[in-house]
């Protein structure tokens, strides 16, 4: 890595940073630079470790807002819902939300929000499913 590189753990699990491994290579030794921020010393070439290497979201701020958990839990909880429900016409693999159940989801929050759901003209819907204009 390049002299000063800053390094934070945006996964899912505290473990997607080997910490041990760096504190070894660093010879056992760390200094907190400022709140969220370790520094250690590797070969001459400082790293920056933010939040000690949790989760950034939650160690160094206030963690994802009300505003969409909501939504995370609702689609958690209605995808639950899905299989238990057509359990027995799925097959044993990995499966996607259905889209009707995150369309329905965000209907009810954005309406919960006071906001109108334009929906796509068929022109819109083919733009979008296209990569002739970009990303």
């Amino acid at each position: 890595m390049k002299d000063g590189a800053t390094v934070c753990n945006s996964g899912h699990f505290n473990v997607e940073l080997d910490l041990d491994g760096l504190r070894k290579l660093a010879g056992g030794t760390s200094r907190p630079v400022r709140e969220f921020v370790e520094e250690y010393v590797v070969g001459g070439k400082r790293v920056f470790v933010l939040g000690e290497g949790r989760l950034i979201n939650l160690a160094s701020a206030e963690g994802h807002p009300a505003s969409v958990m909501d939504m995370s839990f609702a689609n958690q909880s209605l995808g639950a819902e899905y299989l238990v429900k057509n359990a027995a016409s799925l097959s044993k693999a990995v499966h996607r939300v259905p889209e009707a159940i995150d369309r329905e989801i965000a209907r009810l929050k954005l309406g919960a929000m006071g906001a109108h759901v334009d929906m796509l003209t068929d022109e819109q819907k083919k733009y979008l499913a296209s990569w002739d204009m970009g990303t």
